[in-house]
């Protein structure tokens, strides 16, 4: 677990994926520990990753790039990506820029875990 005052981080792990729970303001002044936390999971768990964003209160659109840029790793990489519990209100910069449509966005961690198994 991790928390910065703006950010709370932790991981669990669900069928051998890691699943980051972020709750908090995801921006400019959060964006180094929100990047060190995703780096550090992906380096001891591998590319597969589940993201839970249903405790995010804000996001902006360098926070954004951040997930794209880890979707692409962890797909480059051979590896599985989701975001699950995604609330439009407080993530509106996903919908205004398009990516809602290109990434892997699910309701619950079981859909993401069911959509990993498949693929």
């Amino acid at each position: 677990m991790s928390n910065n005052g703006l950010l709370s981080l932790s991981s669990t792990m669900a069928g051998g994926i890691v699943v980051i729970r972020v709750s908090g303001v995801l921006d400019a002044t959060t964006r180094e520990h929100f990047s060190d936390f995703l780096d550090a999971a992906a380096d001891d768990h591998g590319p597969d990753m589940i993201l839970d964003l249903g405790g995010v209160t804000f996001m902006d659109s360098r926070a954004l790039g951040l997930i794209v840029h880890h979707w692409q790793r962890a797909t480059g990489e051979g590896g599985d990506f989701a975001l699950i519990s995604v609330q439009y209100p407080n993530s509106k910069v996903m919908w205004v820029t398009g990516l809602s449509e290109r990434l892997p966005l699910f309701d619950t961690l079981d859909e993401a875990l069911a959509a990993f198994a498949a693929s």
